[in-house]
């Protein structure tokens, strides 16, 4: 995401775009990572002991590599509301974990369970995701409209990945 995309995104807060752009001039890799919010809000987060929270649930073997091989405990998240009246950025966070695994996949009454995972061999991880700071809503169809955003995976026809790299390295 280069630096004037960031810039238009996040103009309501100073502090969103002072981290955004120092870490994506920097050449920091980017995460999107898309929550429904009525499983797991932005404001959910927020209220929540730390402003952290679990990952939880992914069961795509692509959105899984790419949490397991590309995030890195500091990289910049792009918080994303999917499945709602107005999908779109709603936060800034940051990577505060190393991938470690998905405790709901080894729960038998979770909807995440797997019963072919098991704790010698686990199939799903989780990183833990810091919420900074809440943003104005940047909807997909404003993110279309940024110069140097379109190539971001979301933009994409038939993309549904919940976790996607924003920047390529």
């Amino acid at each position: 995401l280069p630096a004037f995309a960031a810039l238009a995104i996040f103009s309501t807060s100073e502090y969103a775009v002072g981290l955004m752009i120092s870490r994506c001039v920097a050449g920091s890799r980017c995460m999107r990572m898309k929550s429904e919010p009525s499983e797991v809000s932005v404001d959910d987060v927020l209220q929540m002991d730390g402003c952290k929270v679990g990952w939880f649930g992914v069961r795509n073997y692509q959105a899984r590599n790419f949490m397991r091989d590309l995030c890195k405990i500091g990289d910049p998240v792009l918080f994303y509301h999917s499945s709602c009246a107005q999908p779109g950025i709603v936060g800034i966070g940051e990577i505060a974990s190393e991938p470690y695994p998905d405790p709901t996949q080894f729960e038998e009454t979770s909807e995440y369970f797997d019963a072919k995972s098991t704790q010698e061999k686990p199939r799903w991880v989780q990183v833990d995701v810091l919420v900074l700071h809440k943003v104005r809503l940047v909807p997909i169809a404003e993110l279309r409209t940024i110069p140097g955003c379109e190539g971001m995976r979301v933009l994409q026809k038939g993309n549904r990945l919940s976790i996607t790299p924003v920047n390529e390295d």
